[in-house]
């Protein structure tokens, strides 16, 4: 079902590859990355200023952590980042990742762990994997072998988690608790449904189901917890990345977008390509929990 909505473009941030939104509830903003210009935003709704920071590299993500401070999934391992000083300070690297990847999508959950994946920065080798950072340790969990993670997502009671293998248009699920992560199975296979486009960065809604922003695919897509599709809606961008509620109700659909793989005729037929969208959303989100350094 395509559901309406009237979506409007908040910042023409022209980024290469927005990604990352989520929403910040005790500061009452907006966090979204341009990872291949190595920006960290922040956009304030009721005022509408909004600016960026240089991230020392490209940065992926960007959580909400306690101590008033973020942390944030960069190239060469995980960061904090103090928004008062606008700085950044490398908290540690992630043992075994190869050179040549990078970090590209995070969550966390109702423990205050980071779920966060890796990826080939060419996108070429299938050399991705998942992990989970539990308060100042890293350790493998979850899927691996994958040339472009996305995900995780958290579902609001923490029982399940989701991770997306974009290349391979499909989405996992797996259980999850206070003691770990279960055995990925089949959620969804985005492919069947939208051949010509690619799941990118998933978040789950307060009633357990799953949005994902589809890549090429100029839409967001729900899915019930089944994994039926249940609804989509259309976007005035073509690569939609990352979707995130907020806003003092979670009533309000964020969304990022890309620009590095379209032409010239392509930015002329999508001029809101490369900004933040925003729209009233037909259900609402819930608050992420605050991550938890040590």
């Amino acid at each position: 079902m395509e559901i309406k909505a009237d979506v409007r473009r908040v910042i023409d941030a022209q980024s290469q590859l927005g990604e990352g939104v989520l929403w910040d509830a005790q500061r009452q903003v907006v966090w979204f990355v341009d990872i291949k210009r190595h920006r960290l935003w922040h956009y304030d709704p009721d005022t509408g200023s909004n600016c960026f920071t240089e991230a020392p590299g490209q940065i992926g993500w960007a959580l909400p952590a306690e101590g008033g401070l973020l942390l944030c999934g960069l190239q060469d391992g995980l960061y904090t980042f103090d928004p008062e000083l606008q700085t950044f300070t490398k908290l540690m690297s992630v043992p075994g990742e190869p050179a040549g990847n990078r970090l590209n999508d995070a969550c966390t959950d109702p423990w205050g762990r980071v779920w966060f994946g890796s990826m080939d920065d060419s996108e070429g080798s299938a050399s991705g994997r998942f992990y989970v950072f539990d308060r100042g340790e890293i350790r493998a969990a979850g899927p691996s072998g994958i040339a472009i993670t996305n995900g995780p997502a958290v579902n609001r009671a923490g029982d399940r988690i989701y991770f997306t293998d974009t290349t391979a248009q499909k989405i996992m699920v797996a259980d999850l608790s206070r003691d770990g992560v279960g055995e990925a199975r089949p959620y969804v296979d985005t492919g069947a449904l939208f051949p010509d486009a690619y799941p990118d960065g998933p978040v789950v809604d307060a009633e357990d189901h799953v949005w994902t922003g589809l890549y090429v695919g100029s839409s967001v897509a729900r899915f019930s917890p089944s994994g039926e599709l249940v609804a989509t809606i259309a976007m005035p961008a073509r690569d939609i990345t990352k979707m995130a509620f907020g806003g003092p109700e979670f009533a309000t659909g964020y969304v990022t977008t890309a620009t590095k793989n379209m032409e010239p005729g392509d930015m002329e037929k999508y001029p809101y390509a490369g900004g933040l969208l925003a729209f009233d959303a037909p259900v609402k989100g819930f608050a992420q929990p605050l991550v938890k350094l040590s």
